[in-house]
């Protein structure tokens, strides 16, 4: 079971992303959208451009989570 803290901040791009990009390609995007790294402890959260999936990635203090959710109508 994955938690986060409750002071977590969230920053969600609403410019809809490739889910087919990587970790290293999503840094990039969180650098030049945000202007942080992921190293920050924010959670970061992308949408794709049918918005049914979205994808998160948050740096856990030793490892970076990459999570994937498909949303339903």
């Amino acid at each position: 079971m994955l938690t986060c803290p409750t002071h977590l901040p969230i920053c969600f791009c609403m410019t809809p992303v490739d889910f087919r990009t990587r970790f290293d390609a999503l840094t990039v995007v969180i650098t030049a959208v945000f202007g942080s790294i992921v190293l920050d402890s924010h959670l970061f959260r992308f949408i794709n451009k049918r918005r049914d999936r979205l994808k998160g990635i948050w740096w856990d203090r030793d490892c970076t989570v990459i999570a994937c959710k498909r949303l339903k109508q």
